[in-house]
Order: structure tokens, then sequence, then C-alpha cells
């Protein structure tokens, strides 16, 4: 292959500098060692050996652009000063791959899987979408101060391998496979998907910490009791998880709910349950902060999960997913809630319902990607520098 090149080269520059490119080429070769931009673990799973890697790819000098600071005990994303965007294997934020979460503090899991959506398809992408537009992501958070790659041990552990003929059997894969993650006291931060994974993430994470209290942004309640038959849809996570108990029913609070109804009184069965419901004409024209400051006061000190779809924010901002409602929260607003969970005891986050393709410009899986790193900012002993 290098030889291909080089005859290629040489067609483009004058002989004299092609020769002297070749000879600068081999004596760089032989005086500098040969380094990969990423964990060999990660090159494993991308089914390239280092050696491969390192023909195909101009690595920077030692401790300039390493994908770990010299000395760092922690996973770190690369700078795009050094490793440019487009290279490498599609993760989140451009970390390494692991096969599980052991040894993790936090993790990015996708799961594809979109059989419970019941207007337009496509979340099933949403993991792949919201990777691919993570590589705009850096390490700090200059906002707030949070520096989660100095503090935590964190990677992505790939995708659920859902079945998508038959939505109880995702269900039991996703319970399965999140069993084991929080099992490794690893903290999920999940790509979605459509809403209908929440449900059996929660089975998981309430087998370990309890009933937990919820912080959930989204455009609808997601406590239908069934459609055309069936109780298992995106339409209905939260009440199966109040009927199961997997939820501390007083420690929930549902934020930008809106849209027309079938129903005269849509929000009755979750007050019924005691949760919170802001409706979004509530949030419309101001801060959050200050409703955020009341929500850490009710979650208290136990452990929280936060469920964000993406279509409690405005279609305006968000267009690519399957059920927009118009007069949504605004990008500024989902940063508040968001930023006002630090401090809460956090188990786990997800963030649901991007189908890419329905925004073109791939602003809504940034968008999602944003407020995934993020969540990963708030999690408990995260630093600030």
């Amino acid at each position: 292959m290098r030889h291909l090149l080089w005859a290629g080269c040489s067609r483009l520059l004058p002989r004299e500098a092609g020769l002297h490119a070749r000879k600068q080429s081999a004596a760089a070769a032989a005086t500098t060692p040969r380094r990969s931009p990423w964990p060999t673990a990660l090159l494993a799973a991308s089914g390239s050996s280092p050696g491969a890697s390192v023909g195909l790819l101009q690595h920077p000098a030692p401790g300039h652009g390493a994908p770990c600071r010299r000395g760092s005990q922690f996973n770190v994303p690369p700078s795009a000063q050094f490793v440019a965007r487009p290279v490498g294997v599609c993760s989140m934020m451009k970390l390494p791959v692991q096969a599980s979460a052991e040894g993790l503090d936090a993790a990015f899991v996708g799961v594809p899987l979109d059989t419970g959506t019941s207007n337009r398809p496509g979340a099933r992408f949403g993991p792949r979408q919201i990777r691919a537009e993570s590589a705009m992501v850096r390490r700090y958070n200059a906002s707030t101060g949070a520096a989660p790659f100095d503090s935590l041990q964190v990677a992505d552990i790939g995708d659920v391998n859902v079945n998508l003929y038959n939505l109880p059997d995702s269900c039991r894969l996703i319970r399965e496979s999140y069993q084991k993650i929080v099992a490794s006291s690893c903290v999920p931060l999940t790509l979605g998907g459509d809403h209908t994974i929440t449900y059996p993430i929660l089975q998981a994470v309430a087998e370990k910490h309890g009933p937990v209290g919820l912080v959930h942004v989204d455009a609808h309640t997601d406590t239908g009791d069934r459609a055309l038959g069936e109780k298992i849809y995106h339409g209905t996570p939260f009440r199966r998880c109040v009927e199961e108990g997997l939820l501390d029913c007083g420690r929930v609070v549902q934020i930008g709910i809106r849209g027309s109804s079938y129903d005269p009184d849509p929000y009755k069965y979750c007050w019924d349950q005691g949760f919170r419901v802001v409706l979004a004409e509530e949030c419309w024209m101001k801060s959050l902060v200050p409703l955020m400051g009341e929500v850490r006061k009710q979650m208290g000190d136990k452990p929280v999960y936060i469920s964000f779809d993406i279509d409690g924010l405005d279609p305006a901002y968000a267009p690519g997913t399957g059920t927009p409602e118009i007069a949504g929260l605004t990008p500024a607003q989902a940063l508040e809630i968001i930023r006002g969970c630090k401090g809460l005891n956090i188990v786990g986050c997800d963030l649901v319902e991007v189908a890419p393709m329905y925004d073109v410009s791939g602003n809504t899986a940034l968008l999602g990607a944003n407020l995934l790193f993020e969540m990963l900012c708030v999690l408990p002993r995260v630093k600030t520098k």
C-alpha cells in the first residue's frame, strides 16, 4: 500500500521533492517510536491491530495529543488539535470501547430499539448518530467547571443486542444487560432508542437501589395503560414502573409536558400517584433554576434516575424525533434542568427518542450528545477544575 501511495504522490510532486520526502519519512521511522492515539482496547474493538493503525495515521509527538494526559489514570477523549475528528472508531466522545462495564465508574450504552414507537420510527439509529455528533464534545465543561475525565473512569461499552421483532424479548435483553452494568457499580448513561427502554433499565436499577426518584423531561407523561391492546410501548413505561414498585412516586418530577390529548384530564393518573407535573406553559419565557432548587429538595439524598426524551425540547431545536410537540423547552432550559441535578445521588441517565432521519442537519443528535455529556458532568464524585 505504501508503495502505491508513493507512486501516486510522485506524479504530483517534482521528483526531487518526492525523494526528499521519502528520505525524511525513512529517517523519522528509524528514530521515532510508533505510538497509537487510542488505547489498545479500542483498536482491538475496532478489528484493527495497533500495528495496522500506525501505518494509517500521523501520530502526535510524545506528550502532544495522546488521548490521556501524561500520568492520568482515567480514559480521556482525544483532542481534535492532534487527532482529526473523523478519525477512529465511532464511539461516544471517541472514548475507548470496552466489552463490559467492569472497572468503570460510568459507561455510555446504546440501546438501538424503536419497536415501541407509536408514530415515526427511526430511533433505532439514534445511538449511532449521537456517537457521530459527539465528536464535537470536548473534555471539560467550561460553563460549570466540571472535569468528568479527571474524576471518573468512563468508556463506551457498545450496544445492547436487542430483538427488533419482539418487544417483550427486547425488554428482557435490556434488563439482563443492565443488571450486569449496575452490579459492577457502574452508572449507565444510555443512548436511545425509544422511551420503552427506560422500563427495563429501571427494573435493573431498582433491583439494586430500590425504588428511585425520577427527573423526567418529556413532552408526554408516558403513563398510558395500553395501545392497540399492548401494555408495553413507548407511551407506557412509567405506568409499568409504578405497577412494579420501581419508582419512589413522591420523588417523581415530569418537566415540559404538553400537547393535545385523548382524555379530558390527561394528568390525573400522574397526580394520583403523587408525581409533580410541570407543564411546558409553566416553563415558557423563564429560567428553570428556581424550579430545580425545589426539585433538589424533593429528591433529597436518595437514588435518582434522569430520563430525558429529546421531544421535551421544542421541535424548532430538535425536529429529529418521532412524536414532536410544539411549544416545548429550549436547549438553555434543558441545560438548567440537568445542571440543576448536580449534588443528587444519580444512579443512571438516559437520552431517548433521537430519530436522525428527520433532521438532516444533525442538530437533534448533537443536542443529545451534549445533554449526555452534561449528565456525565453532574454525576456524583465529578470534580471541578
